[in-house]
């Protein structure tokens, strides 16, 4: 199959599966209501082409939260071997953001500040239809393999060159969000990440003389700071005085988890210590997918640990969070249960189900059971997008303020001392 012949097929696909979505008993329901949520069918219209492709490609649906092309291909037990890759291989594409290297005849040259390698992808629409991206811009993009050659599927939004400092932002969300992306297609970074992993582990079972440490909030980030210390240059401090328990136990909504994506990443700079609330922080090491800081991990255990569980203030809430928030693995769910026989038995009646530990770990942890997803705690370590938005918000918290009562005209030296030109750095925004 040529390059063409790919695209067409690939175009088709995506047909194939607009008309499943607006078609299928199970699933037009939902597509439907969707199209309500976005405003798809309000006098703002939003293009349903756009809408479908959005769905397609991020909804999960059903007791197993299965992907629109997964449900697609259970229904359709006869497609040919080739529609059938194509399906499977866009479910398994790539989102992520870019940088234009350049511009070709009939795509570009792309790199990932993702997963930091480099793509040349062919382009499912016109090239005319994109001529407004050139090189030097980033951006937001959907990329799949077929076969070993690349297309784009969409792009999502574009930034100019000189917003390079908000393309970061983006890319480290994406990561704090589904770390895996980082290693995603690229085997070489995975093999660096899972070496930082094994060593990693080895130095904090020496360090803390178990796997898991639990404290209050106040305390933790000194406690993680000491323990990066160590695992860095191999400084052992006293740290037990830091190991302190809250004076109670209960689970509430802290405001600073919450953060807009303007601020998320100043927010979770400032760490657990800059929070009014206090309440219990577990530093946890799984061996197999890196460091995670948890809070109310203490609070999730005392619930299986206490002769009456429903004294624990949000007992319910508590277990809802835990299974719900993505961040947290089905390896850390295991670890709990593993430890309290009674853990199945309250989770049910909280819950009002009768699961096996399987059946829950499916139903709320089932892209962890698919995946191997290293902790985002252990993955940012090894990304160079997080490395450059760190320095980024270092810089802009050192600068100094500018008196913008003088007019500074675009082309001149940014007041800042930066070294740009205003147009490219402070005054990017105005």
């Amino acid at each position: 199959m040529n390059i063409q012949e790919r695209t067409e097929s690939i175009n088709n696909a995506v047909k194939t599966l607009a008309e499943f979505i607006q078609t299928d008993d199970f699933v037009k329901e939902d597509f439907n209501e969707y199209l309500r949520t976005i405003g798809a069918n309000s006098h703002n219209r939003i293009p349903i082409q756009s809408a479908c492709f959005s769905y397609i490609l991020e909804r999960n649906l059903g007791e197993d939260l299965k992907s629109i092309p997964q449900l697609y291909l259970e229904s359709k037990k006869r497609l040919n071997k080739d529609t059938r890759a194509v399906i499977e291989a866009i479910d398994n594409s790539i989102s992520s953001v870019f940088e234009v290297k350049r511009v070709a005849k009939h795509g570009f040259e792309l790199f990932n500040i993702v997963n930091e390698r480099k793509y040349m992808v062919t382009s499912l629409m016109k090239m005319s239809a994109l001529s407004n991206i050139g090189s030097g811009n980033f951006v937001i993009a959907r990329i799949v393999n077929i076969n070993g050659d690349y297309f784009l599927l969409e792009i999502s939004g574009v930034l100019p060159g000189y917003k390079k400092d908000e393309a970061y932002r983006f890319a480290v969300a994406k990561i704090i969000q589904n770390p895996e992306l980082v290693y995603l297609d690229n085997p070489e970074k995975q093999k660096e990440i899972e070496a930082d992993v094994a060593e990693i582990y080895e130095k904090f079972v020496e360090f803390f003389g178990t796997t898991e440490v639990v404290t209050t909030n106040k305390n933790a980030d000194d406690l993680i700071g000491m323990f990066n210390d160590y695992a860095e240059e191999g400084k052992k401090a006293e740290f037990k005085h830091l190991i302190v328990e809250p004076e109670e136990y209960k689970y509430f909504d802290v405001s600073e988890f919450n953060n807009s994506y303007n601020n998320f990443l100043e927010n979770s700079l400032g760490g657990f210590s800059s929070h009014k609330e206090i309440y219990d922080v577990g530093i946890i090491y799984d061996k197999e997918l890196g460091l995670y800081a948890i809070p109310f991990y203490g609070t999730f255990n005392k619930i299986f640990e206490v002769k009456d569980y429903t004294k624990i203030v949000n007992y319910d809430s508590c277990i809802k969070y835990f299974l719900t928030k993505d961040k947290y693995s089905a390896n850390l769910i295991k670890m709990v249960a593993d430890k309290h026989k009674n853990f199945m038995e309250i989770v049910n009646a909280v819950l009002a189900k009768n699961y096996t530990l399987d059946e829950l770990l499916r139903k709320y942890k089932r892209r962890y059971i698919d995946n191997k997803i290293i902790s985002s705690t252990t993955v940012l370590y090894r990304s160079n997008a997080f490395s450059k938005t760190l320095g980024i918000i270092e810089d802009n918290e050192n600068k100094p303020k500018i008196d913008t009562s003088q007019k500074i005209g675009r082309n001149d030296p940014c007041p800042c001392g930066s070294g740009k030109k205003y147009k490219k750095c402070c005054g990017a925004n105005l």
